[in-house]
């Protein structure tokens, strides 16, 4: 059989297959070469390293989804990248948005009885956004 012609890159760090030692095929074309693999598994030994110096009181009790929230200041900011101006309405909008992911994990977190007995009757209010502006404002952008 005939040797594959066709150069193969690391999905991660984009190096080819003859600039690394081992490239490992993953599904749908996706590639990782042992030097990112490296990198990953340090990534992964110092994260649970931290998780297992904090002591159990201090941890937080919600989800791993709520943690992987994004902060409104993180959502204007991925906004800034795309929209000129409108301050004002991203800022709006992101509250918004993560206020609506917020609401839905816990939600889910009072349905998993995951969340602590004092805050079990919080409830986080339901944000409705209403975008009005000129044709080419960027309405539909921000939405």
């Amino acid at each position: 059989m005939a040797k594959s012609t066709r150069m193969t890159f690391c999905s991660f760090c984009g190096k080819a297959q003859n600039e690394v030692k081992k490239m490992i095929a993953g599904p749908a074309g996706v590639h990782i070469c042992d030097g990112c693999v490296t990198i990953c598994k340090t990534i992964i030994d110092r994260e649970l390293m931290e998780a297992e110096d904090q002591p159990a009181a201090d941890k937080p009790v919600e989800s791993p989804a709520v943690a992987s929230l994004l902060s409104p200041a993180q959502i204007v900011a991925g906004l800034d990248e795309h929209i000129v101006s409108q301050e004002y309405a991203k800022r709006a909008l992101a509250v918004a948005v993560y206020n609506h992911y917020k609401r839905l994990h816990a939600e889910a977190a009072s349905d998993a009885d995951a969340i602590d007995q004092k805050y079990r009757d919080v409830q986080i209010e339901k944000s409705n956004i209403l975008l009005l502006g000129p044709t080419g404002s960027g309405k539909t952008l921000l939405a």
